[in-house]
């Protein structure tokens, strides 16, 4: 806690508004700055010298008295959630500032990626301010590529433009770094939302009788209906072919199983001469090692909890769930010992420091130790 929080819970104190949980608090930082004073306390000692601390104070008393001592091991244990700051430890007619070094915190990523544009032309979006004019495709300009005040890239097609004459093998590659996501709207309207460290290469606008990108990593469609020209999604060995419906697509390299999942409409999933049938609600997975297509129910929340911001684990385990964090924050996993037997449910935000995060993930019994941008994990 900073040195406001601190005033901020004395005041209420004073004005006899301070809860259970806030007087846990106001006793962790205590016992903090007692227990790392030079002073050489033993446990009554502490008790006193906190009643002549508060004795000091122009605080209201309380009628009933909380011996502080048996509520040691609870207000130790919220010390340790505090996190460090600036911190008071008052002596009489004097206060001596404490400042204890915090670490530094790992941020979580944003809105990143990179535009590659036909020509080979790399375009940091991050440098593009929204309602800008990004590009003009094609030798007529036949298609201009825009952002969005939302930050969402757009195709436009001119309607004047002469489609016999527009070149078909315009491609452009959109692609996120490590902690960054971006959406994009395709020429055919199609919104794609691309999670951390993937890529998707389409056309800028769909002129034959299909609509083909080519996905790596991660990506949340919801594709434009149209009857007559079916819209395709390629990930290595594997092809999925909608008319028009919402689905996630999971495809990282390292990662051992390619998972789509449904969540209206139906897919055709294909994979090595195989071909299966998805319903809302379902997902299929395939893999090199099992070399066929299997399809189970799943929870379609947390597929697609990362597109609402969200880590959302439904009986996940820690390697899978620590790669997510890698992609997301930039890090390096180091593992010593087993926890192959270690998974997870629940969740937490994605805008939460990594500390956070980690708090959440310990609920579980394990640990973790932060050395800079690795984090070492131990059962």
């Amino acid at each position: 806690m900073n040195e406001n929080e601190i005033l901020a819970l004395l005041k209420k104190y004073q004005e006899g508004t301070l809860s259970n949980e806030d007087k846990d608090k106001v006793d962790a930082w205590y016992l903090h700055k007692a227990s790392n004073s030079n002073l050489q306390l033993n446990e009554y000692e502490l008790e006193d010298s906190y009643e002549y601390l508060k004795a000091k104070l122009p605080l209201k008393q309380e009628t009933k008295v909380i011996r502080i001592w048996p509520r040691v091991a609870v207000a130790a244990s919220i010390a340790v959630l505090l996190g460090t700051g600036i911190f008071y430890f008052t002596k009489p007619k004097e206060q001596i500032p404490q400042v204890a070094e915090k670490p530094q915190e790992i941020a979580p990523g944003g809105n990143r990626g990179i535009l590659t544009l036909s020509n080979g032309k790399q375009i940091v979006l991050a440098d593009i301010s929204a309602k800008d004019t990004i590009a003009k495709e094609g030798e007529e300009d036949e298609v201009t590529i825009k952002m969005g005040a939302n930050g969402v890239i757009t195709y436009i097609i001119n309607p004047k433009a002469d489609a016999s004459k527009a070149d078909a093998n315009l491609f452009n590659t959109l692609s996120t770094p490590t902690g960054g996501q971006y959406n994009i709207v395709l020429a055919d309207g199609t919104k794609v939302y691309l999670n951390a460290v993937s890529s998707i290469k389409y056309p800028t606008q769909f002129n034959g009788d299909q609509r083909i990108v080519e996905l790596d990593g991660e990506a949340y469609f919801e594709v434009a209906k149209n009857k007559n020209k079916p819209f395709i999604v390629k990930s290595g060995d594997q092809d999925i072919e909608v008319l028009g419906t919402h689905f996630n697509v999971h495809a990282y390299d390292n990662e051992s199983v390619v998972k789509t999942t449904l969540l209206e409409g139906s897919v055709a999933v294909s994979y090595k001469n195989q071909k299966a049938i998805l319903k809302p609600g379902q997902q299929s997975n395939v893999s090199d090692k099992f070399n066929k297509i299997t399809i189970k129910q799943v929870d379609t929340e947390a597929a697609i909890a990362w597109k609402n911001g969200r880590f959302k684990f439904d009986n996940a385990d820690l390697k899978t769930v620590m790669r997510q964090l890698e992609r997301w924050y930039g890090i390096k996993v180091e593992y010593r010992g087993d926890v192959s037997d270690v998974r997870f449910n629940g969740g937490t935000f994605m805008n939460k420091n990594l500390s956070e995060v980690l708090k959440v993930l310990e609920l579980s019994n394990i640990k973790f130790k932060v050395e800079g941008k690795t984090i070492i994990v131990y059962p």
